[in-house]
């Protein structure tokens, strides 16, 4: 491809390419001397779980390996340990050594579900931040002014609220800066709350001699509720190494609103092909919907997978039938012979943490049991156990309830 076919297929879903004009000339230079483009993308280890949120700059980057440029993966096992204050309103919590590496083990695995790692080259910038003296520190922090970090807008509103910022969090984009000038990217790539650190590789790269990277920044992707930003601690994402149906559910919850911005970040399909699809005159809204969970449970575990799960959702929620594979959990034989009520079987199966929530969700009509569904209404109800019974809440937990 031109440099214009690439720079069109780059600026799909991107948020702000800065500058722009670099942009252009590095693909023409790359083009011209057939030097691939050095791009840039780092990842802290402070969680185990990739989800969906972080694919976005990912599938990026994987956009840049299709385009034959070299992708250059940064495990963040030393920014970890500072935190990226980037879009937070109080100082993360401070990780050890041992939980970073921890976590790191298992990030490549997930990552290499998005990219293709045995064509990325991946550094860890403990490499160099585990080799400075304080000495270095100093003269690393000495490249920047309070002033400006300052002109940060996290860090403004966390100043006017008199919210502590803490000296260690300034060092964070220097850190990342420095990142760029040891690997010498040309393209870096981060969430559109990054803008800050991103540039701040730029001076760094000067300051060293070398051509400054052009940031590329991507939008924050929403979660399941359709308003926040897709988090772990939020409870509203799709994690990468979860199972099929479990994602392919999780996609079908998700608003209609939020379709478009989850085709163009979390898919390959082209804006004529997305227009079609949410065009309800073409499509139907729940037809767009799951075209979107095959697409995105099939890139992670392959179509026949996205196509069972869509069956097993159909038959769960469109033919309210139970699902495929049951678990069983078995009632001890003494519980039984107290005379066992409905409220307290509820409790032993996991469907209710105590006595009293057990009889709400009986009296609001959603638990169900038998073959034949049959509402259970009465929390006081002595449930024998001859036979395998299943029982339900909603559609979505059921189990086959034996005596042990």
């Amino acid at each position: 491809m031109d440099a214009k076919q690439q720079l069109e297929l780059i600026r799909r879903g991107a948020d702000q390419i800065v500058p722009l004009d670099e942009m252009n000339r590095k693909l023409e230079k790359s083009i011209a001397t057939g030097k691939p483009l050095r791009v840039k993308y780092g990842i802290d280890p402070t969680g185990i779980d990739v989800h969906l949120g972080h694919t976005v700059p990912l599938r990026k980057l994987r956009l840049f390996q299709e385009l034959g440029h070299q992708a250059v993966l940064i495990i963040g096992n030393y920014t970890a340990l500072v935190g990226d204050p980037s879009g937070r309103d109080q100082a993360r919590q401070r990780l050890t050594e041992e939980q970073v590496e921890k976590n790191a083990r298992d990030y490549l695995v997930q990552v290499g579900k998005v990219i293709d790692l045995s064509k990325t080259e991946v550094r860890y910038n403990g490499e160099w931040f585990s080799k400075y003296s304080f000495l270095d520190v100093l003269a690393l922090a000495g490249k920047t002014t309070i002033q400006r970090m300052i002109e940060r807008d996290d860090f403004t509103k966390r100043y006017k609220a008199g919210t502590p910022i803490y000296l260690h969090e300034c060092m964070y984009p220097l850190m990342q800066g420095h990142d760029s000038v040891e690997i010498r990217s040309d393209v870096e790539l981060g969430g559109s709350e990054q803008l800050f650190s991103l540039m701040a590789a730029r001076d760094l790269q000067k300051d060293a001699g070398q051509e400054p990277q052009v940031c590329l920044t991507l939008p924050i992707l929403r979660g399941l509720d359709g308003n926040r930003r897709m988090g772990k601690s939020l409870g509203n994402y799709v994690g990468v190494g979860e199972a099929p149906y479990e994602q392919f559910a999780k996609v079908m919850s998700i608003p209609d609103e939020l379709m478009k911005e989850w085709y163009e970040l979390l898919t390959d399909r082209v804006a004529t092909d997305i227009g079609r699809l949410l065009d309800q005159s073409v499509t139907h809204p729940l037809e767009a919907k799951k075209t979107l969970g095959r697409d995105i449970v099939g890139f992670y575990h392959g179509s026949e997978k996205a196509l069972a799960a869509a069956e097993e959702w159909a038959k769960r929620f469109s033919q309210r039938q139970d699902p495929t594979e049951i678990p069983e959990v078995v009632v001890p034989a003494d519980e039984i012979q107290k005379g066992l009520n409905a409220a307290k079987l509820l409790v032993l199966v996991g469907f209710a943490k105590s006595n009293n929530e057990a009889r709400r969700l009986i009296q609001q009509g959603g638990v169900t049991m038998g073959a034949e569904k049959e509402k259970l209404t009465d929390p006081n109800l002595v449930v024998g156990l001859a036979e395998p019974l299943l029982l339900r809440v909603g559609s979505r937990r059921v189990v086959k309830v034996i005596a042990g």
